[in-house]
């Protein structure tokens, strides 16, 4: 697994972080990545072109759109 190293940090974000870690019995480490991984698991996934056209509803008819 990878490690990331947080730099430079407020000792109020850290004092933030401990008690948090403390309030949910985790160690500031694991309450680090839990923070991490929720905050990160709400991105919304990126979709290829393909899926976005094919999530488009069929609104009229196609003669619609014939260039004449």
């Amino acid at each position: 697994m990878s490690q990331l190293l947080v730099r430079d940090l407020d000792d109020e974000i850290v004092d933030s972080l401990k008690r948090l870690a403390a309030a949910n019995g985790r160690s500031a480490e694991a309450e680090h990545r839990e923070i991490l991984r929720a905050h990160l698991a709400k991105q919304p996934k990126k979709r290829s072109f393909k899926e976005v056209l094919a999530a488009m509803p069929d609104f009229g008819d196609d003669e619609l759109f014939d260039i004449r």
